[in-house]
């Protein structure tokens, strides 16, 4: 019988803690035998989280490009025992078909559906400014789960 598949994704918004590990990480490390598993930085996921309008929105309050907090978060992953040999581990920005796929659900997602989304919610209303990606979040993740 085929392996049952796990698909899991963190974002590339800082440095991995000890909530990261215990919460996600070990559990990753651990199915790596037991299922087929996949991993993705989710760096589309988060460029949602940037706030202002700065001119650069792929750069975290540091001026880290996202892109190296990505390669930055894989070295980590693989530091903490996910084995690319045993797991897949990709960057979700190397796969055209999220944004492809994320756009062709927002056409049939409803703003009414979106906007009663909890977690929106609750960022829209910490924050000043509040992106359309933010809003489109749950749209994206449709799009990570079903590729």
């Amino acid at each position: 019988m085929d392996k049952l598949r796990v698909f899991s994704g963190i974002q590339p918004s800082g440095e991995l803690h000890l909530g990261n590990y215990y919460g996600a990480i070990q559990n990753w490390v651990s199915m790596q035998d037991r299922f087929d598993c996949v991993y993705c930085i989710v760096d589309y996921h988060a460029v949602t989280s940037r706030t202002g309008r700065e001119s650069d929105k792929f750069q975290d309050p540091n001026h880290e490009p996202l892109s190296a907090m990505s390669v930055q978060m894989a070295g980590d992953l693989i530091a903490c025992g996910i084995d690319p040999k045993r797991s897949i581990l990709f960057c979700q920005s190397d796969v055209p078909e999220h944004t492809e796929l994320a756009w062709v659900f927002s056409c049939v997602a409803s703003h009414g559906d979106l906007a009663r989304m909890t977690q929106f919610k609750e960022k829209a209303g910490r924050n000043n400014y509040v992106s359309v990606g933010l809003f489109t979040y749950p749209v994206l993740q449709a799009a990570d789960i079903l590729l």
